[in-house]
């Protein structure tokens, strides 16, 4: 119970236990006492995918919502030298984490039309003097925009295509709107409102539709995800197969005990409710999933921080942190689980001569690469927080690639509906966030 391993990764709860870390770790009976309560749960998710609804756990089969997408970025992509992806929170974090992947990791197929693809950039937080800066700083005639919301009314996403629908129209590109700009919003609905579905209609601008029942922080791997992922050169097939192989998984178990998203569940709501422990670590130690920890962040916070309760998921990126959070994390107060993500970096990189090595006085780098230098602490690290008794999880990954980064997407989204099941509160609405909504178009309307 303690060893979790798929073809993809592996997880490892067991410096998560009292055995291990002593008092501050679960005992065997409360982490079973708790993924004991995921037995109906797991049921649940099995009918939810067979009734068809949760639809989550069937997009990663689709296939005519990806040909649509990669339509769209085709004509986009016509004379562009950049492609701008406006959304913030689930409308932009997926996308944004994908992106930042694909930077160090575009498949070898698609190197040699590299110098055809346009530039990507994302803008999640509005700000006005970034939105200005950027305007100033591109080619309008040859730059596109991407406006994704799923209900159409998000105001800073709106904010932003409005800004730059206006750009454009003030360079004398009106005419051109069209083959400009692109939405991704819900279709049509009966008495509901749309805003930016309204602004495409008006200008001609061609949208494709948000699946009406996936939210945005769940979105990742619809359209949303996929998108900007081929954007970048990602093959989004492969990332959906490795998200399917967990949604195989999930309906081939019979015990929780044996699904790594459920121990993961059960590991996080049993810290919560028996040691107070409330404060969540990722720290994954590599680049390439340096934005991982925000997608993440957003979708246990927004999911789960609801009826007083709830616990707070932090990011983290190693080693570089290991020089600001690790000294709490290793010697504060006693109320942090760090997961810590792990990939086989051994051999990885530049390597030091021993003649350099020893001119630093640096002798234990001589022979060595810079990715036995991040092995050798990403391992180094999780020793010293057991070792003085914090709860510490491990998820190994021997390769990052595409189809791997889907099996972590769904297995994160899939911890999270199962710590909502042993909260007692829904996943998939945000009440609180609304209040801030409405007094925000308070404040708006008595401005002078």
């Amino acid at each position: 119970m303690a060893e979790f391993s798929t073809p993809l990764y592996s997880q490892s709860i067991e410096g998560c236990l009292e055995k291990t870390v002593g008092p501050y770790g679960l005992s065997q009976s409360e982490f079973e006492l708790w993924l004991d309560k995921l037995k109906a749960p797991l049921k649940k998710m099995q009918a939810a995918y067979r009734s068809g609804s949760l639809p989550l756990l069937s997009v990663p089969q689709k296939t005519k919502d990806l040909e649509l997408a990669r339509a769209a970025l085709d004509r986009l992509s016509v004379e562009a030298s950049h492609i701008v992806f406006f959304g913030t929170g689930g409308s932009g974090l997926g996308g944004r984490m994908l992106g930042q992947y694909s930077s160090w990791h575009v498949p070898e197929k698609n190197n040699s039309d590299n110098s055809q693809r346009p530039n990507v950039r994302f803008y999640n937080n509005l700000d006005g003097a970034t939105l200005d800066k950027l305007f100033d700083g591109l080619e309008l005639a040859k730059t596109r925009f991407v406006l994704i919301s799923k209900s159409g009314g998000t105001a800073e996403t709106l904010m932003q295509g409005l800004a730059a629908l206006q750009a454009v129209s003030d360079a004398g590109l009106e005419k051109d709107i069209p083959k400009l700009f692109l939405g991704l919003t819900e279709p049509r609905q009966d008495g509901v409102q749309n805003g930016l579905l309204d602004v495409c209609n008006h200008y001609k601008i061609p949208t494709l539709d948000h699946h009406t029942g996936v939210g945005g922080r769940f979105s990742v791997l619809t359209n949303v995800g996929m998108l900007p992922a081929m954007a970048r050169g990602l093959d989004p097939f492969a990332i959906r197969r490795g998200a399917n192989q967990l949604v195989q998984q999930m309906l081939d178990c019979d015990d929780p005990a044996q699904f790594a998203p459920a121990v993961g569940a059960a590991l996080n709501v049993a810290f919560d409710r028996q040691k107070n422990i409330r404060n969540l670590v990722l720290m994954p130690y590599c680049d390439q999933l340096s934005q991982f920890g925000a997608w993440y962040a957003q979708l246990w916070a927004e999911s789960l921080g609801k009826a007083g309760g709830g616990s707070t998921p932090i990011a983290a990126l190693g080693p570089v942190d290991q020089h600001s959070q690790l000294q709490l994390y290793l010697d504060g107060p006693h109320d942090h689980m760090v997961t810590l993500m792990g990939l086989t970096n051994k051999s990885v990189g530049p390597r030091i001569s021993p003649q350099l090595a020893k001119l630093a006085r640096a002798e234990m780098l001589a022979g060595r690469t810079a990715g036995d230098l991040v092995d050798a602490e990403q391992h180094a690290i999780g020793d010293a927080l057991i070792t003085s008794g914090r709860p510490t999880r491990t998820i190994e990954i021997p390769t990052l690639d595409e189809q791997t980064l889907g099996a972590l997407i769904m297995h994160f989204m899939m911890e999270t509906i199962f710590a909502a099941d042993l909260y007692g509160v829904d996943a998939f609405d945000q009440p609180a966030v609304e209040l801030g909504k409405v007094l925000t178009r308070e404040y708006l309307s008595q401005m002078k």
